[in-house]
């Protein structure tokens, strides 16, 4: 099955670049140049994605309302394209996964849609909800706690029976544990649907990093088909090796482009996009050991970064990086490949599991969006 995206967009070069992109990634794509023309489309086929031109107008949020309730796509992938400055926050409650800030940037426009990407191949190969069997307290405001039976679950959300309706149009709050778990999940959500014998679907907003372990775990020892699908290849070493060999060296917007636009014409090729330059916080640890080192990733790809600290580990060794963004923290395993004495080191990312390289993605299309680090996704 190939991915489909739908473009929403009446500026015909801002649709022309996103088309354009979508398209050298191998997905297929749909415009249509008005929210009703789009929503006319969600009746009648299934999108991986959809991006919207969002604007602060009862269009727009009609169109966000209708999406989330599309029996096709409620779950589909939210991209939206906003103006610079304006405060997306809201957007991540109403369900949007990625923000792009207009004007769009060719170089930026594609990291983000490649991360996209690569979380649209992950939904797909979602297995469908395992059932479960598990009390939970539920609250929502204006009203006490409530109990509540999970029946099934997903990583995206879950169906609950109640004796009373739930509120359609509040944010709910979930505290329960899992069979075999003695530790509590703790999220919020919303209702995706609801039907006459008091079931709910419920789709999930804010999960926080243990929560979502903790789910994780237990799908994949409950699922003979893991949600999470077979851990993805490692990347190439010797493309890793030759992006790492040097400390990073600036570039025009130009030269980058012109360099998306060779890789991304083949969509398998792991090294596509492999550098985005930053300026980003964070700790390294030596793997076994507990004293951080104050560093700065000034380079980051899908498959590694480049860390600039005074006094680099020696080559060959394992590491860990630990990001803390607003609201989250990421946590890399990684090996180390190059050194530069008194500048930093090159370090190849190692995956444990889909779960980490699904995290760098996300950390990739936030970058994306601008210098700052405030639109969290949810």
């Amino acid at each position: 099955m190939d991915l489909r995206a739908l473009v929403v967009c009446l500026d015909q070069e801002s649709a022309n670049l996103l088309m354009l992109s979508l398209s050298e990634l191998g997905i297929l794509v749909e415009r249509a140049s008005s929210t009703a023309e789009g929503l006319e489309l969600l009746e009648s086929h299934h999108f991986n994605a959809v991006v919207l031109d969002y604007r602060p107008d009862q269009s727009s949020e009609e169109f966000l309302t209708r999406l989330r309730q599309s029996p096709r796509n409620r779950s589909t992938l939210l991209i939206a394209i906003v103006d610079s400055g304006f405060n997306a926050r809201p957007l991540f409650g109403l369900g949007a996964n990625f923000v792009l800030y207009r004007p769009l940037s060719s170089e930026r426009t594609r990291i983000s849609l490649r991360a996209a990407r690569g979380l649209m191949r992950r939904e797909r190969r979602r297995a469908s909800r395992t059932p479960v069997n598990s009390k939970a307290n539920v609250a929502y405001p204006g009203t006490p706690e409530l109990s509540a039976l999970l029946t099934d679950l997903s990583e995206g959300g879950t169906s609950i029976q109640t004796e009373s309706r739930i509120p359609s149009s509040c944010k709910i709050y979930f505290e329960f544990a899992l069979p075999d778990q003695e530790q509590i999940v703790r999220l919020s959500g919303e209702v995706a649907w609801q039907d006459s014998g008091g079931r709910t679907g419920i789709r999930f907003l804010d999960v926080p990093q243990s929560s979502r372990r903790l789910m994780q775990s237990w799908l994949q020892q409950n699922n003979p088909q893991p949600s999470l699908g077979a851990p993805p290849a490692m990347v190439n070493e010797s493309a890793s090796n030759q992006s790492l060999a040097t400390p990073p060296r600036t570039s025009s917007e130009s030269q980058l482009e012109s360099r998306d636009s060779s890789i991304l014409s083949n969509a398998s090729n792991r090294r596509g996009e492999h550098r985005f330059a930053c300026k980003l916080g964070a700790e390294v640890y030596r793997l076994g050991s507990k004293v951080p080192n104050r560093c700065i990733l000034s380079d980051i790809s899908e498959g590694g970064c480049y860390v600039e600290m005074p006094s680099p580990f020696s080559g060959q060794s394992g590491v860990e990086i630990l990001v803390r963004t607003s609201d989250t923290k990421l946590r890399i395993s990684g090996q180390v490949m190059t050194i530069h004495r008194g500048f930093g080191m090159g370090v190849r990312f190692m995956f444990r599991d889909s779960v980490e390289r699904e995290e760098v993605l996300r950390l990739l299309a936030i970058l994306s969006t601008g210098p700052e680090l405030d639109e969290q996704l949810r």
